[in-house]
C-alpha cells in the first residue's frame, strides 16, 4: 500500500488518522473530499461552489496517483440536504463525460466541519499500459 499525496490538497492534520488517498494493487482510493479547511468552507458556502472544490480535490488527488478521472468507477457522494443534488450536477457534470462511473448519492445528517454541505469520496483502477497515465507522489 502506497500513500499518495498532492501539495494542493492540504492532509489531515493528524496523519496517523486517515489518508487522502492510497494505492493498493492496481487500484487507488480517495477519503471523502470536501471545501473544508482550517476556518471552514470559506468562500465556498454555497453548495455548487463547495462541489466545484470537491471535485477539484478529487481530480487533483486522482491525477497524483498516476489516474485521470476517467479512470474513477465508483463516486460516492453524501449531501446534508437532497434538494441540492442538482447543484452537485452541474459541479459533476464539469468534470465527468462518456462512460461515467457508478455512483451513489445519499442525504446525511451533517458533514465532519460546520457549514460543509457536500463530500465525494472516489475509487479506480490505475491506468494499464492500453492507457498510460503519469507517475504518482507517493510519501
Amino acid at each position: 500500500m502506497t500513500r499518495v499525496v498532492e501539495p494542493t490538497v492540504a492532509e489531515p492534520p493528524r496523519r496517523d488518522m486517515f489518508s487522502n488517498a492510497r494505492i493498493v494493487g492496481g487500484q487507488f482510493f480517495l477519503s471523502g473530499m470536501h471545501a473544508g479547511g482550517p476556518s471552514g468552507p470559506g468562500a465556498a458556502a454555497d453548495t455548487h461552489a463547495q462541489a466545484v472544490e470537491a471535485f477539484r480535490r478529487m481530480r487533483a488527488l486522482t491525477e497524483a496517483c498516476g489516474a485521470t478521472v476517467d479512470d474513477i468507477v465508483v463516486l460516492r457522494i453524501y449531501l446534508t440536504d437532497i434538494d441540492d443534488r442538482s447543484a452537485v450536477g452541474r459541479a459533476r457534470s464539469a468534470v465527468f463525460s462518456g462512460d461515467f462511473p457508478c455512483s451513489t448519492l445519499v442525504e446525511v445528517s451533517a458533514l465532519v466541519e460546520p457549514g460543509l454541505t457536500v463530500e465525494v469520496e472516489a475509487q479506480g483502477f490505475l491506468p494499464t499500459a492500453d492507457h498510460p497515465g503519469r507517475p504518482f507522489t507517493a510519501q
